[in-house]
């Protein structure tokens, strides 16, 4: 039997248990370190099924805090590894990852490619939160309480998009504060700015994928 849409009228007789505010920067931090950990697990099917877990925690998580539930198609939709379309079977899965694996081997030569999974979890683990908490902070525009598969779906294309667009697309500058009364010579100057400008890259690349994010929800996913 198929269930009506729950909307926000239906809820506002409920007792008020709180505000609700979206994740914060350090719980998003902690579920990539635990996205990261999962690819270590060296088995097929395995990883892929602790990854999914991870991010659909990481959904329901944020979708919680801003007052919202999923329906379970939405979940999976929102927390498959390979994306709302990906290999889902445990063969596709098992074949997917002996492909990772054999790429792995082949490219240990030329540098620490057993850290680039995990940090690549990592990533797209923080991504899915930052961008999916995004999206019901500022980008949503349905009054429904639950989130659907259809909605999920528009919001992970959007998410797999940016994260494909974040290094061409033009973000608003950062600006930087005006040192005061500088008392450095300019080699520590130098030194300085340079680690500063390491410093700063993940903080710009958020925003450049908060950039791809907005235009790719605002003008579609062509």
């Amino acid at each position: 039997m198929a269930h009506s849409p729950v909307t926000r009228e239906d809820v506002e007789s409920l007792p008020t248990v709180g505000a609700r505010s979206p994740v914060e920067r350090a719980r998003l931090g902690m579920y990539a370190a635990i996205g990261a950990s999962v690819g270590a697990v060296p088995l097929p099917w395995v990883p892929d099924s602790l990854v999914r877990r991870v991010r659909g925690a990481v959904v329901h998580d944020v979708a919680v805090r801003h007052g919202l539930s999923l329906a379970p198609e939405a979940r999976e939709v929102l927390s498959e590894p390979a994306g709302p379309d990906g290999p889902r079977g445990l063969l596709a899965q098992t074949a997917r990852f002996l492909g990772l694996r054999f790429a792995t081997r082949a490219l240990t030569r030329v540098g620490p490619v057993r850290l680039v999974w995990p940090v690549r979890n990592a990533f797209r683990t923080y991504v899915l939160g930052h961008l999916f908490d995004r999206y019901l902070e500022l980008g949503r525009t349905e009054r429904a309480v639950r989130i659907d598969a259809d909605e999920a779906r528009l919001v992970r294309q959007a998410i797999d998009g940016a994260l494909a667009r974040a290094l061409t697309v033009v973000a608003p500058p950062t600006e930087e504060p005006t040192v005061i009364d500088d008392q450095r010579d300019a080699m520590t100057a130098f030194v300085d700015g340079m680690l500063g400008l390491a410093a700063g890259v993940p903080g710009r690349l958020v925003g450049r994928l908060d950039a791809a994010f907005d235009d790719l929800l605002a003008h579609g996913h062509g």
